[in-house]
């Protein structure tokens, strides 16, 4: 077993102030699925972010690593579990549908609270004190879903690229405001611990862009917030350049509305 560094050791001591007492149930319980072929050292700095909270409320905070060999686990897996992180390993996440929201659900049924904050092993969390605090005011006033803005972090520098930014935000503030649709998505929202793992249980959410459709549907109540300081990073490291890729979006974007409009329920939203 490695020793941790002394930036490692400082992190713990930040993550079992956050924690408090380990006996007692906390606040909410955040859950990150965590892809070991790309996203462990992502981890580590959402960890940092995480830390960064200094109100008064308690998380625990649960990683689900997931896509490594049977036999050749992640040495981070250790490290993580020396920084008191609750670790569940799973080299291979049986699924049908979306693997990400399958990923998320073993943490969820670990969690020792109702509330549910989910993000993705590449988020930022810029500002984790208000969001967090956000979250847990949204639900002790009988919310089912809350989310807030998600933006970008890591993007290439071309103009065809923030031009496909302008669009997904404006598509989503379509969907939002016009078709009143919610647009909560893995990188960032939270839920209710028995809600979403009944939903998935009965098989309402095998995509995360079901995840909103479906809390409608039933008559949950859904809260959302564009305030500055509750945004959250989602990695662009996957964007290509070029004005070919951007139309090739505008083109699949309009075919996806047209798809919406021909829905006859709202919670039969086509996955994107």
């Amino acid at each position: 077993m490695e020793e941790l560094s002394e930036k490692q050791i400082l992190l713990k001591k930040q993550l079992q102030r956050l924690r408090g007492d380990p006996l007692s149930a906390p606040d909410a319980s955040i859950v990150i699925p965590v892809n070991a072929q790309n996203d462990i050292s992502n981890a580590y700095r959402l960890l940092t972010d995480i830390a960064g909270y200094v109100g008064a409320k308690v998380f625990e905070i649960i990683l689900v690593i997931n896509n490594y060999p049977l036999d050749n686990p992640p040495r981070e897996i250790e490290m993580h579990e020396q920084l008191g992180v609750e670790i569940i390993g799973i080299p291979h996440v049986e699924h049908e549908g979306e693997v990400i929201i399958a990923a998320r659900i073993p943490g969820i049924r670990l969690a020792k609270s109702q509330v549910i904050l989910l993000f993705d092993a590449d988020c930022r969390i810029p500002n984790p004190t208000n969001l967090f605090d956000w979250y847990v005011t949204e639900f002790a006033n009988g919310c089912d879903l809350a989310y807030t803005h998600v933006d970008y972090t890591d993007l290439p520098p071309a103009i065809s690229v923030k031009a496909r930014i302008f669009v997904h935000h404006a598509s989503r503030w379509f969907r939002r405001t016009i078709l009143h649709i919610p647009t909560s998505r893995g990188s960032n929202y939270a839920i209710r611990k028995e809600l979403i793992l009944e939903l998935f249980r009965n098989r309402r959410i095998l995509h995360e862009i079901q995840v909103g459709p479906a809390v409608k549907s039933i008559g949950g109540k859904i809260s959302y917030s564009g305030a500055k300081d509750l945004v959250v990073l989602t990695s662009g490291r996957f964007f290509s350049q070029g004005w070919k890729v951007l139309i090739t979006y505008l083109i699949w974007r309009i075919r996806f509305y047209l798809r919406v409009f021909r829905m006859k329920s709202k919670s039969a939203i086509p996955p994107e």
